[in-house]
């Protein structure tokens, strides 16, 4: 066993913990150095550069974490999510593709998909990607709205009636907010008079 690599991993734990993420990822840092396969200073360096949204520091320790760990679909996940925010949305779209063949289930991954590739103008794969999404979190309101908007761009109106539909159900207000954005005046019927 390392000691010294664990006291400053500890150190860096405690600091991190109680919000002091400069001295933190300084000393997760010295951790990794001092033990180069220690996938958990990694992925603490990554989120802490994540959270500061230094994203292509967090990208560069995320493929570090998945170095050690390939089949780790959160970090997958992770990834996409940094490359996505770094405005990488085709890179972002392999690490979803990669966290959602590890676990099909991952929800938030075919949904982080589904918005990059409608940042890419590729409305028809994003709403394939975010009927998965919708398919595995049925109460998503955000995920309908934004396939309600990838139909509404692939030219598919009857989808968005659809969708709309739906989401008077438990959210009209995001219901309103799509027939809106979509400028689908002739749904507004649809839509209650709501309150508050």
């Amino acid at each position: 066993m390392n000691f010294e690599h664990w006291r400053h991993y500890a150190r860096a734990w405690l600091l991190h913990f109680f919000g002091r993420e400069d001295r933190a990822f300084t000393a997760y840092s010295t951790a990794f150095c001092l033990d180069p396969q220690d996938v958990q200073s990694a992925r603490h360096l990554a989120a802490i550069a994540a959270n500061r949204q230094q994203f292509d520091v967090a990208e560069h320790w995320f493929e570090v974490a998945l170095a050690l760990t390939p089949d780790d679909s959160a970090n997958w996940f992770n990834l996409g999510f940094v490359r996505e925010r770094a405005g990488k949305p085709v890179q972002a779209i392999a690490a979803f593709i990669e966290a959602t063949r590890l676990v099909p289930h991952q929800d938030r991954a075919w949904y982080g998909m589904g918005l990059a590739h409608a940042r890419l103008g590729q409305h028809a794969e994003a709403a394939v990607a975010l009927e998965k999404a919708v398919e595995l979190q049925p109460m998503n309101g955000e995920g309908f709205y934004q396939l309600g908007m990838a139909y509404h761009h692939a030219n598919r109106p009857g989808e968005v009636a659809r969708i709309v539909r739906h989401l008077v159900g438990f959210e009209p207000r995001r219901a309103e907010k799509l027939v809106c954005d979509t400028e689908r005046v002739d749904l507004m019927q649809l839509i209650p008079e709501l309150s508050f």
